[in-house]
């Protein structure tokens, strides 16, 4: 049994370790929402991710492949979780809406992963020599108010929200509210914190879903 052990051991000893994907990903994942893109080098990438700078630029070509791909992880891990609550038709207009700022307090806080929304996170501090960075944040950050408002939209169509309620206004409304909850998790809000401002959110709930309604 040892002679067989042994000759395994010398068999496997000199072979490279098989690259992870979806392992790099998650640790690059960690690294660009705890830094920021240009607070993130190569070679922090490289250290976090096990994997050599070759096989990062054949697997993402580049850093911002790499942040692409990360960024699309975070959609899909954490911005898919939050959204399902939008897409509960058991819950009406003001239970989703809270819901889904529970949710976000929630993923903003928890202490497994560095604090706030990633989005925003990593788009502050950008140079202008990162602006294709930008505006792919940007894009995130107006696809995440769109969906707020086609969420809104499909409500006031169910007759949740008064007809001429704004919708986009709302739904921006809605977006500096999560923006400022970010903000604030990153500055060491706990999840108590964020809690309270979603508690004054749903208490003003009634004249924000009205608040059109008020001003015709």
């Amino acid at each position: 049994m040892t002679q067989i052990t042994d000759t395994l051991n010398r068999k496997t000893r000199g072979r490279p370790k098989v690259f992870d994907r979806n392992d790099a990903l998650d640790k690059a994942l960690m690294l660009f929402w705890a830094h920021g893109y240009e607070g993130t080098s190569l070679s922090d990438l490289v250290d976090a991710t096990g994997a050599k700078a070759p096989t990062l630029y054949a697997e993402f070509e580049n850093k911002e492949g790499l942040f692409r791909a990360a960024m699309q992880r975070y959609i899909d891990t954490f911005s898919a979780q939050r959204s399902q609550v939008l897409n509960d038709e058991t819950l009406d207009v003001k239970a989703a809406i809270e819901a889904y700022f529970r949710a976000t307090a929630a993923c903003f806080t928890e202490c497994d992963k560095p604090a706030g929304c990633f989005f925003i996170c990593t788009s502050s501090a950008l140079s202008s020599g990162s602006d294709e960075i930008a505006q792919m944040l940007a894009k995130q950050h107006h696809a995440q108010e769109n969906a707020l408002k086609q969420f809104l939209d499909a409500r006031q169509q169910r007759g949740e929200l008064p007809q001429c309620a704004n919708s986009s206004t709302l739904a921006s409304y809605l977006a500096c509210v999560l923006q400022g909850m970010s903000v604030r998790a990153r500055e060491g809000a706990s999840r108590d914190d964020l809690d309270g401002i979603v508690d004054t959110q749903m208490a003003i709930w009634p004249a924000l879903a009205g608040y059109c309604a008020l001003n015709t």
